[in-house]
């Protein structure tokens, strides 16, 4: 899954720190892979993240669980989730990204 997350004014640092929480949220409930997620930066702010779902299961699994639905209302109040087509990179042949390390 690739997703793009375009913070609100103000809203950049936290933001950040919720996107390193999702993963291993989503973890300790059994819905996503071992696999290290991918997190950079967009030229325009948007947090840009790669990540693996287990299965279709587990997506529609994360739809009922209480703690991921709590999750998720944090980011909405915090970003938007945008289509990568929106990304200036993505008109790139090949789309480069800031890399945003641990």
């Amino acid at each position: 899954m690739v997703v793009g997350y375009r913070p609100k004014p103000g809203k950049e640092r936290e933001l950040l720190e919720l996107v390193r929480m999702r993963v291993p949220t989503l973890h300790r409930e059994g819905l996503v892979t071992d696999r290290v997620p991918t997190i950079m930066r967009s030229r325009d702010g948007t947090i840009v993240e790669v990540s693996e779902w287990k299965s279709r299961d587990a997506i529609d699994a994360a739809h009922k669980n209480p703690r991921v639905l709590a999750m998720w209302e944090k980011f909405f109040a915090i970003c938007d989730c945008v289509p990568l087509k929106t990304l200036p990179e993505a008109s790139d042949m090949f789309a480069g990204f800031e890399s945003i390390d641990d």
